[in-house]
């Protein structure tokens, strides 16, 4: 199941894989992702893949994190035993990432 939501700054897409109906955690999602505009304020578009894997016990939700920027794409992923702890995981690194590629361009 995939949701789209386009707000003033940037297009956030969420899918679940093999679960449905999380809507707190994909709000969770949405707004984590918000926070990287501060850190880059031209992101394109972000993808965010919520996953949840049978065969691991302890680490069995995963999350994917796709940025579009002008001239690159960076993608972290992350796995936890909560979606909210793999969520923030994955932004903590491409916030990283993110002040990398800025740094880059103003070389």
């Amino acid at each position: 199941m995939t949701k789209s939501v386009d707000t003033e700054t940037m297009s956030v897409q969420v899918t679940l894989r093999h679960s449905s109906n999380h809507t707190s955690i994909e709000e969770y999602a949405r707004t984590a992702v918000q926070s990287l505009a501060r850190v880059f304020p031209g992101i394109i578009s972000c993808h965010i893949i919520l996953d949840h894997q049978k065969n691991d016990v302890e680490k069995n939700k995963l999350a994917e994190i796709t940025v579009h920027v002008p001239q690159n794409v960076l993608v972290a992923r992350d796995a936890a035993a909560a979606y909210e702890p793999a969520v923030d995981g994955c932004v903590d690194s491409l916030a990283r990432q993110l002040q990398r590629h800025k740094e880059k361009m103003t070389q």
